[in-house]
């Protein structure tokens, strides 16, 4: 009474209920500093749960903070809940709680961007019982398998597959769908490399192959398709790119983004090592391009792994596996998969599609260390091992030796053979070689040992000369050029990798009389008179004349200076 009646005298009616007034804000102030300065020491608040409702198809930001119970969500993907939230108030709010959580938040040891990297859509309805609910989400989720199991009160940083989310043990999240929770960067979009010979895809994620419709999926969310600049790409994984001919013979495989749909096909086979998809199509089956569009290319894609990657392999005929197992196995310890109409569904989590070429050159690695840190010498130190090859240098003649150097005849049967051996041979020991007359065949190994044990090769231009990468280094190669204006392929094809291969090169270029094909043409017919006219008709006269119709009968007098220089270049 005596209160009222004080502050009746000292004040009118008015300026009480003004007072009044005051006095509710200021206790209603107190009691909120309270509740904010003590919350680490009480349980938590349901009245300052706040969900915002945002703009349609923007992603979230979650954060979390040790002095606060909300959980802001700066951008969200707009959903049809039940909030009274006022969008552009929403907006403001949003952001002066983001940038008060992060001045704030000095118990995590991450920074600013790292918060912005952690981007996940949610729809809250409750920051209640946060440890099940949390884990139900990731589990339900086919891009993130993650576990909340903090029971601190201070924040965890949880990381897997490239996300970055600030757990907090008095946040839950409901359950998730497909559309309810997005990654950053979970799914990688394929790195597609067009080359000059060669395209190939490199691609980290969810990956499933069907050989049967020769597919290689990509399983990603409907949010990485949205954004991705493409969605499929068309590779034929052979490194003869831009010859059009060699393409067509090769398969060609679908590399695909898709979302976790039922028809998408379900794992058969799970594989924990990478994998490289490749084919075996095009001129494979020829020696010299087994080597220069599958073999070397294989080696420069798969080295890097040291044994730990699976081979796939598209248009492999089991006579060409056969024939190149042994390179196959030593570049990987796992079994090779014939892919093509596989039953089964394999499943990676990294692999390349096609094959790196990154020169136009044949048989030849480019010597640019930014290109390859591999180079033709380590290629052929890895055939010596896979092979066992024991010979690492040509013989070296000094003057008085009596050790004779190795002279290989690689001799042919069906074109382009020499019609006289016998003469050729005897003119190699006059001049002090042990001479070798041998074919290539199916067996690899068992000519890879010929030629390594020998000094000097000499034959006509053709597949068998591609064995010279089994050569010792200095060793000497004899290129015999058939006539018919084939110089630019002898010279494309075996003298510039020699020369990349540490292999001395020489070169002889019949003449008309030493070919057969006077024996079968008139003296003025074209193809003897004017061989550029059969070229302007195109590459198939061209071989069918020049290449298959053609042996050679050496003048052995003429050819013998060419086998003096070899042993000249091998004194020094």
């Amino acid at each position: 009474m005596i209160y009222d009646s004080v502050l009746g005298r000292s004040f009118s009616k008015q300026e009480q209920k003004k007072l009044g007034y005051w006095a509710f804000v200021a206790c209603s102030f107190i009691a909120l500093s309270f509740f904010t300065n003590f919350k680490p020491f009480l349980g938590p608040l349901s009245v300052l749960n706040l969900r915002l409702s945002m703009g349609e198809d923007e992603k979230l930001h979650l954060f979390s903070d040790t002095d606060s119970s909300l959980l802001i969500a700066n951008e969200t993907v707009g959903s049809s809940s039940s909030t009274a939230n006022d969008t552009s108030s929403s907006h403001e709010l949003a952001e002066i709680m983001r940038s008060t959580l992060i001045v704030n938040d000095t118990d995590s040891s991450h920074g600013e961007s790292e918060i912005r990297d952690a981007e996940i859509i949610m729809n809250s309805t409750s920051i209640d019982n946060a440890t099940g609910r949390s884990q139900e989400v990731f589990k339900e989720s086919h891009t993130q398998n993650m576990e909340t199991n903090d029971t601190s009160n201070s924040p965890s940083l949880v990381k897997e597959n490239d996300i970055y989310m600030v757990n907090n043990t008095n946040s839950s999240l409901p359950k998730a769908t497909d559309a309810d929770v997005v990654t950053k960067n979970n799914t990688i979009e394929p790195l597609c490399t067009l080359m000059g010979r060669s395209d190939f895809c490199e691609i980290k994620g969810d990956i499933r192959i069907d050989g049967k419709s020769y597919t290689v999926f990509i399983v990603s969310s409907e949010t990485d398709i949205l954004t991705a600049e493409n969605t499929s790409w068309s590779i034929r994984p052979y490194a003869r790119k831009g010859d059009q001919a060699a393409m067509g013979a090769v398969r060609e495989w679908t590399v695909k983004l898709v979302t976790g749909a039922s028809d998408i096909p379900q794992c058969t086979q799970n594989h924990c090592v990478p994998a490289i998809l490749f084919s075996a199509g095009g001129y494979a089956g020829n020696h010299f391009h087994a080597f220069t569009d599958v073999i070397l290319p294989l080696f420069l894609t798969s080295r890097p792994y040291n044994g730990e990657v699976q081979f796939l392999i598209t248009n492999g005929r089991p006579a060409w596996i056969s024939k190149f197992e042994t390179i196959m196995k030593a570049l990987s310890r796992y079994q090779l998969i014939s892919i093509d109409n596989s039953q089964d569904i394999h499943c990676y989590d990294s692999m390349t599609v096609g094959l790196k070429r990154r020169t136009n050159k044949e048989l030849s690695i480019d010597p640019d260390p930014s290109s390859s840190p591999y180079s033709m010498k380590d290629f052929r130190k890895f055939l010596r091992s896979s092979y066992s090859l024991r010979k690492t240098m040509a013989t070296k003649i000094r003057n008085g030796s009596k050790k004779r150097p190795r002279l290989l005849i690689i001799s042919r049967k069906r074109s382009r053979a020499f019609t006289n051996v016998g003469e050729i041979v005897t003119m190699g020991k006059r001049l002090g070689y042990r001479v070798v007359v041998a074919e290539p065949d199916a067996d690899v190994s068992g000519f890879a040992q010929i030629i390594n044990s020998c000094d000097v090769v000499m034959g006509v231009h053709g597949a068998g000369l591609t064995n010279i990468v089994f050569l010792p280094e200095n060793a000497v190669l004899v290129q015999v050029i058939p006539f018919g204006g084939t110089e630019w392929l002898s010279r494309t094809y075996f003298e510039e990798p020699a020369k990349g291969m540490n292999i001395r090169y020489l070169d002889y270029k019949i003449r008309l009389e030493e070919s057969t094909l006077i024996q079968q043409y008139p003296a003025d017919h074209v193809v003897l008179r004017d061989p550029s006219a059969i070229w302007k008709q195109g590459w198939s006269a061209v071989e069918s004349i020049y290449l298959r119709q053609q042996n050679v009968t050496l003048n052995v007098n003429r050819f013998r200076p060419t086998l003096v220089k070899a042993l000249d270049l091998l004194h020094q």
